[in-house]
């Protein structure tokens, strides 16, 4: 598959799009002076070249209720167990991260609770999935930083 190229109009829409992924089309053409027609024609083409795959929605977690965040690294009893394992992660929905690691853990994950009782049942449904040899959980104190948009504005300016 060929490197798709973007050029200064795509980056201002990539721009525009990490900022607010629901401004209309329309206002990204006003502030472009270029029709509402060529961004649609633009963002299209950059999604079938996978550069945009979707967009998404940031909720507030602690106004829902689910302000507890805890790490747990997963320990496996053979590294053969991976995906089996993966695949019954991620059938608990309060798991919303899991990567594959090296180093202490075979499978680093993010969880999200409602409270330290619902975290505890959260980190016991992972120990009871065949296959883990144990777990170790680091509670987040407080989400200092998140945020993806810097790292993209960083990445479309390299290009």
């Amino acid at each position: 598959m060929a490197k798709f190229k973007l050029d200064e109009i795509d980056h201002q829409i990539l721009d525009m799009l990490i900022d607010n992924t629901r401004i209309p089309f329309t206002d990204i053409a006003k502030k472009l002076l270029i029709s509402a027609g060529t961004v649609h024609v633009r963002v299209k083409k950059m999604e079938e070249a996978g550069i945009i795959q979707g967009s998404s929605l940031t909720l507030d977690y602690k106004k829902l209720g689910y302000s507890f965040i805890a790490y747990v690294g997963v320990f496996l009893q053979n590294t053969s167990q991976t995906k089996f394992v993966l695949e019954r992660i991620e059938s608990i929905p309060y798991v919303t991260v899991a990567h594959i690691t090296t180093g202490k853990f075979n499978i680093f994950c993010k969880i999200r609770a409602k409270n330290t009782m619902h975290a505890k049942e959260i980190i016991f449904m992972l120990d009871d999935i065949d296959g883990v040899y144990r777990t170790e959980t680091m509670i987040s104190l407080e989400e200092s930083i998140n945020d993806k948009k810097r790292l993209m504005h960083t990445i479309f300016n390299e290009l």
